[in-house]
């Protein structure tokens, strides 16, 4: 079995049970220092500073992930596609395309719930 980090109830509903933290809420929705974003439950790298944009929906934007750690599931609903950390399986949002706020035409709308930041450079 894996060892994971500890996680709260908050984070545990989001990242384990596939919740939705409100919009405009999250500490990094509004957040643009240099450095990595990594999985909050098994500490994956996920997204760099460099990719992550104001994508005015109330959720930290990402337009790339570091190669291989994110997996594309159908989500429930049907309709959107759902992001999990390849690594362990934590819910981290859905992805959007075609939607034109970056030149790669491709939105990941994180949860900041399931992201942990490291400051420093981007790899």
């Amino acid at each position: 079995m894996e060892n994971y980090n500890p996680l709260t109830d908050q984070e545990r509903y989001i990242i384990d049970l596939k919740g939705t933290e409100p919009p405009f809420s999250g500490e990094y929705d509004n957040f643009f220092e240099q450095g990595i974003y990594i999985c909050k439950k098994c500490n994956s790298e996920l997204y760099r500073s460099e990719d992550k944009f104001d994508g005015h929906c109330g959720w930290p934007a990402f337009d790339e992930e570091f190669s291989g750690s994110v997996k594309r599931l159908p989500d429930m609903d049907g309709f959107r596609t759902e992001i999990e950390c390849s690594k362990c399986g934590g819910h981290l949002g859905h992805i959007f395309e075609g939607e034109g706020f970056t030149s790669k035409n491709t939105r990941h709308c994180v949860n900041s719930l399931s992201i942990r930041f490291i400051p420093g450079s981007a790899k």
